[in-house]
Formats: structure tokens, C-alpha cells, sequence
């Protein structure tokens, strides 16, 4: 892409309502939307005025972008950090004795353009800690889902317990003499049967008669 073709490209994406006004109810009907991107069939790509490759790393060393690098490249991230941090608030001291003393000298370019470095430097050193924030925050996700799914299965775990002791609390509650209540129940219900009308019976739909064995559990949990 030309240096042209650059002017014309935003560095920032659109704000949000000029993406929103392009999936109207109407748009949405008619087929109109804006299509989704194809996939990157080549290593290049271009985002917004700037080519990247799909092998680059996640954070680039300093000195592919054209920048000093300030500290060696086995290094200890809090102190360098602790390091930066001082070195701006003594350079911005020294910035305002400059605006002080004498405003329009060179040196207040200089300073400036030292504490940009100083700001670069301590912003890359924050994002070379982005994988590991990446990471972390997976893994806290992954623990707040399995502790979700434990809290679920120890919940169904009671509710099957109570279940349980409820039927077995019922299956101890029966009467012993179970033979001779069934005798009863079906010696009861052969004489309803007798009893009833062949006109009654003809009305019953087939799909609603009951068996003799679910009348005697019926009958069953009624005398109980």
C-alpha cells in the first residue's frame, strides 16, 4: 500500500453506530449487510493503514519498530519498571525547570523526546506481561466453571438424597399383612365391577381404563 492510500485509512476503528446502522431490520431482510472478512489466505494482512504478518510475534522487540532499546535483554521486569517509573518523574522535573528557566531553549525538545522514549519503554514492558494476563484469566474462567459445575452436582446430589430417604421412609411406612390386603382390594374391586352398569362400561374410552393391578395400587395408597 502507498504512502497515498495510508492518508486515506483511519488508525482507529469507526465508532460504533456507523457499524450498527449497517444491520438494520430493513438491511438484515434485504441481504444488504456488510459480508464477514475471508479468511487470510496469505502470511500478510492489512488493519488499519498497517501491514502485519500472521507469524509476527505477539509483542514485538523494540528494535523491529526502530526503537533504542534502553535496558539489556535479560532483565527483570519489576525493577526495570520501578527503574522507568523514576527516571520520568526526574526527567519531568527537569522539563519544568527547563519551561522555568528558558522555555524556547532546545533542551525542552530533547527532554520531551526522552521521556516519550521512557514512556514507550515502560509501555512495552507492560504489554510483554499480555500472554500471561491472557493466561491467568483463562485459568480463573476454568475455575469459576468447574466450582459452578461441583455447586450443580452436589445440589442434584441432595435433591437424589432426599428422594431416596422419602421412598425408603414410604417403603418402610407399608403395612406388613400385605397379602391379605390385596385379597381385600381385589375381592373389593370385583364386586364394583359386578355392580356396574354394561351401559357405563360401553362409555369408558379404552384409551382411560385402568388395570387391575394399577386399581389395587390405587386402592392401595388410599387405605394408606
Amino acid at each position: 500500500m502507498t504512502n497515498m492510500e495510508n492518508q486515506g485509512v483511519s488508525s482507529l476503528p469507526l465508532p460504533p453506530m456507523q457499524y450498527i446502522n449497517n444491520y438494520t431490520d430493513e438491511n438484515i431482510a434485504s441481504g444488504t449487510t456488510p459480508k464477514p472478512p475471508l479468511p487470510i489466505e496469505n502470511s500478510n494482512y492489512c488493519m488499519f493503514g498497517q501491514s502485519y504478518h500472521t507469524d509476527d510475534l505477539i509483542v514485538r522487540p523494540l528494535e523491529s519498530q526502530g526503537i533504542k532499546r534502553l535496558h539489556s535483554k535479560v532483565f527483570d521486569h519489576k525493577r526495570e519498571l520501578k527503574k522507568l517509573n523514576h527516571s520520568i518523574l526526574v526527567n519531568f522535573l527537569d522539563l519544568l525547570d527547563i519551561l522555568i528557566s528558558t522555555p524556547g531553549a532546545g533542551k525542552r525538545e530533547e527532554k520531551i523526546n526522552d521521556m516519550n522514549l521512557l514512556f514507550i519503554h515502560m509501555h512495552h514492558l507492560v504489554n510483554e506481561y499480555r500472554p500471561h494476563q491472557a493466561r491467568e484469566t483463562l485459568r480463573v474462567m476454568m475455575e469459576v466453571q468447574k466450582r459452578q459445575r461441583i455447586e450443580t452436582a452436589e445440589r442434584f446430589q441432595k435433591c437424589l438424597n432426599k428422594v431416596v430417604e422419602l421412598l425408603h421412609s414410604c417403603i418402610i411406612s407399608l403395612p406388613d399383612d400385605m397379602g391379605q390386603l390385596d385379597c381385600k382390594i381385589a375381592a373389593k374391586v370385583e364386586v364394583e365391577e359386578s355392580q356396574q352398569k354394561p351401559s357405563e362400561k360401553k362409555e369408558k374410552d379404552v384409551g382411560e381404563t385402568f388395570t387391575d393391578k394399577d386399581k389395587l395400587m390405587c386402592n392401595l395408597v388410599d387405605s394408606i
